[in-house]
């Protein structure tokens, strides 16, 4: 079973993901894929339930512009280990949507980009059956700033230090 890291911490996940929807009727905390999402406006979310969508790293965000208010919570699937495109989706999502929900990394998600998904907007993480999670909360915990800006903070370390101090 993958397991959920989100806020720092290993947490139990409420949320149930499905790859098609079998007879048109869905739970809430279900993660649904983006395409049926996108077909089932009027009647998906009409009612109040709590639903997600996964996309896959060829998505284009821009075509999820009519959910972004409306879902409660996305995922972006990792193909690979070497797939950045799922990195380059999420700073769209959060920079240019505007999306400020929860942003789930899912599928061929590693330890050693844990780092590099919080900074381009990612907030929980799935990882894999066979994964240590203690392994990967250390290696988010091993980077404490960065030069450059990112979606967390777009500033540059020249404008987040005034003569050797940090400002907030």
């Amino acid at each position: 079973m993958p397991t959920l890291i989100k806020g720092g911490r290993v947490i139990g996940d409420e949320w149930a993901r499905v790859d098609e929807v079998a007879n048109g009727s869905v739970a809430s905390h279900t993660i649904l894929p983006a395409a049926y999402a996108l077909s089932h406006l009027d009647s998906l979310f009409d009612d109040g339930r709590k639903i997600g969508i996964w996309i896959d790293g060829a998505t284009e965000p821009e075509q999820l512009a009519a959910l972004i208010d409306r879902v409660a919570l996305i995922a972006v699937r990792f193909a690979a280990l070497n797939d950045g495109r799922g990195l380059s989706i999420a700073v769209v999502l959060r920079t240019r949507l505007g999306y400020t929900r929860e942003l789930r990394a899912i599928g061929e998600v590693h330890e050693d980009v844990l780092h590099y998904m919080h900074r381009c907007g990612f907030d929980a993480y799935e990882l894999p059956d066979g994964h240590d999670p203690a392994v990967a909360l250390a290696s988010m915990a091993s980077y404490s700033d960065y030069y450059q800006g990112s979606v967390i903070d777009p500033r540059p370390a020249f404008r987040r230090v005034v003569r050797g101090q940090k400002t907030a």
